[in-house]
């Protein structure tokens, strides 16, 4: 059932209000209310009324009680294995045999109580997607020949024309094809202040249209958008554990099993040996019963990963599962694609240096008027150029594509070659303006020449920027300790330039697609744990060998579902972001697992000495649990 599905579900429930409120924290409620009813039994017994304090007790085991044992006993039958529930309901009927009411009644209701923080922490998680799933619109306003319809989101088709007006909230992925807005895109990229978007420019399911109209062209279809793909992430998070969670589980069983023998043979064996009473065997066999209970140790993972877990859906980083945010805490070495990853992706023109003499507009909209015939990133950027300086063109004369090499245009009469220096002449291409393209090839940008009758008449360079949280992004890494590198497809000299410019600590260049698995592998064995970042198709195979793989929140579908954690949009920063919280995750975690162990060998000890009495074995030993479950909560802040 998809997320929307989910939702309407949800939304078609029929029951009051009130209910709804209080549904959420029905466990704690009844734990709660199980002390009162120990409160009430207390009181009544020191009364003198002690069947009527028994039944209130048995009242508080009941309703305290009911939510533990009910998972304890249904996950003892379905996997045939005891676990911690069991021992808590055998060490609660035990007390209750040797006349100790009150204490079993403690030891359910504080039991109860970490059980409805553990129940808090899972819905604490949960309400991320919850809050995501309120913000996908149901509805979309669709224009059909003019007309315009409200139709269900799960109707709308790519290539739908929407109109989304102010204060509405954006129901597909599309483009802009007619007006300009800004939008908050805070549910996407985390970022709290809002983007202008204008014509041409992409929009995304989710997020809020705050100043003008806009009609938009669907993209994709409402089950593939980004928002949905963010829902599906998280729910997939939230279901998969990871390893050291796996191995508390596993270990659980086996304690379990082992206390339970431990308790049988302290059942008799210091009535024999140490001389104690029977009555005294039974009561020390009963507390080792609580006290030796692993809860705190099974609560010192789940919750804290939980909690991290939902930190960074919060803040636009996206965990498939605890397992890759363990993993990350070890990563010794990032990879990193450079096209769209710590690139912005698109050439531009960064330097145009024309021939003494000619106008430098007129040759713009010449070269633009060619150039705007051609979908090349190259000529595209010329365009986009044009726009920028302002420079009108029109539609070329005449037009021939030299495959390979450039392409000839008539403008005004007038013919003109752009492309490669082979193609004007190469001698006089790196000859032209004193050496200076020559230059512009070696400092890593990319060169393309302008010729007319006369020769050489102009030389384009264009470069893939780099974005400009780059820098930053790579400094906040090696504050970690991580070494970077980069793979790419450029020659050395680009490559050696953009290392130079974003400070990677190395880079390996001619890198086909096919070649960056057995490079990262070599990444892997010099560095160990190695993380791979990239946003294409090309990187999948990287993404999969990877110890960690990261996807830009940009990249295509096949890089999406490759990676272990998504970076919404493609904010860089968040990778070191994401350790500094997987870090901070597994300290919490020592800290749980450290406090836990010795607090129960501490009040094996005690029972064992006959110091510790139940109650405050009940409250030491429940108490860890509650402590434990509360630092792994810290992670929420």
């Amino acid at each position: 059932m998809d997320a929307q599905v989910k939702a309407s579900h949800i939304k078609e429930q029929k029951h009051p209000r009130w209910i709804e409120s209080l549904m959420p924290h029905a466990e704690l409620i009844a734990a709660l209310f199980s002390g009162l009813l120990i409160l009430t039994g207390w009181l009544l017994e020191k009364n003198g009324l002690q069947a009527a304090a028994i039944s209130s007790y048995l009242s508080a085991f009941v309703i305290g009680g009911f939510a533990k044992a009910k998972e304890g006993i249904e996950e003892t039958i379905a996997n045939k294995e005891l676990n911690v529930e069991m021992l808590m309901i055998f060490a609660a009927i035990g007390s209750a045999i040797i006349g100790y009411w009150t204490e079993g009644a403690i030891l359910i209701f504080i039991f109860a109580v970490s059980g409805a923080l553990e129940t808090y922490t899972l819905n604490k998680s949960q309400k991320e997607i919850s809050s995501l799933m309120e913000m996908q619109p149901e509805e979309a306003l669709r224009i059909t020949n003019g007309r315009e319809e409200k139709v269900h989101v799960s109707s709308l088709a790519v290539g739908d024309t929407i109109l989304v007006k102010p204060g509405e909230r954006i129901p597909a992925d599309g483009e802009i094809i007619k007006g300009h807005t800004t939008l908050d895109e805070a549910a996407i990229t985390g970022e709290s202040i809002p983007v202008s978007k204008e014509t041409n420019e992409e929009v995304f399911a989710g997020t809020v249209n705050i100043t003008g109209s806009i009609y938009i062209e669907v993209t994709k279809n409402s089950s593939e958008t980004l928002f949905q793909k963010i829902i599906e992430l998280v729910q997939s998070a939230q279901s998969e554990k990871s390893p050291s969670q796996l191995f508390i589980e596993k270990f659980e069983g086996t304690y379990v099993k082992a206390v339970l023998a431990v308790v049988g043979l302290m059942m008799f064996l210091p009535h024999y040996a140490l001389g104690w009473s029977w009555t005294e065997t039974f009561y020390r066999a009963m507390v080792l019963l609580v006290v030796a209970s692993p809860c705190a140790l099974v609560a010192s993972i789940m919750p804290a990963t939980l909690s991290a877990i939902s930190k960074g859906a919060r803040n636009g980083i996206l965990f498939k599962g605890g397992v890759h945010l363990e993993n990350l805490t070890n990563v010794r070495a990032i990879a990193f694609d450079k096209t769209g990853t710590l690139t912005q992706g698109k050439p531009q023109v960064t330097d145009m240096i024309v021939r003494e003499g000619l106008d430098k507009q007129l040759l713009l909209s010449a070269v633009a008027s060619i150039e705007s015939q051609s979908n090349h990133p190259l000529a595209q950027a010329v365009v986009r150029y044009a726009h920028q300086q302002q420079v009108d063109y029109s539609s070329p004369d005449h037009l021939e594509d030299v495959s390979g090499w450039g392409v000839k245009g008539m403008v005004d009469a007038k013919e003109w070659k752009i492309g490669k220096a082979d193609f004007v002449g190469r001698e006089e291409a790196f000859s032209f303006a004193s050496g200076r393209a020559k230059q512009l090839a070696e400092s890593g940008k990319t060169t393309v020449f302008v010729a007319d009758e006369q020769g050489i008449a102009a030389v384009i360079a264009f470069k893939d920027l780099i974005r400009e949280e780059t820098k930053w992004a790579l400094d906040l890494l090696k504050q970690e300790g991580v070494y970077t590198i980069m793979l790419t497809g450029d020659n050395e000299k680009t490559a050696k330039a953009i290392a130079e410019e974003a400070h990677l600590d190395s880079f390996i260049a001619d890198c086909l697609p096919e070649h960056k698995v057995t490079h990262l592998k070599q990444v892997i064995k010099d560095h160990g744990t190695t993380a791979m970042v990239g946003d294409g198709i090309n990187d999948a195979p990287a993404l999969a060998t990877a110890h960690v793989g990261i996807a830009m929140g940009e990249g295509s579908d096949v890089a999406l579902e490759t990676a272990d954690i998504v970076l919404m949009k493609n904010d860089l920063p968040k990778i070191a972001e994401a350790i500094r919280l997987s870090k901070k995750m597994k300290r919490i975690v020592k800290q749980n697992i450290v406090f836990s162990i010795s607090v129960i060998m501490l009040l094996i000890i005690s029972n064992f000495f006959q110091i510790v009495d139940l109650p405050f074995g009940v409250i030491g030993h429940e108490g860890s649990t509650i402590l434990v479950i509360l630092n792994g909560l810290r992670l929420l802040k």
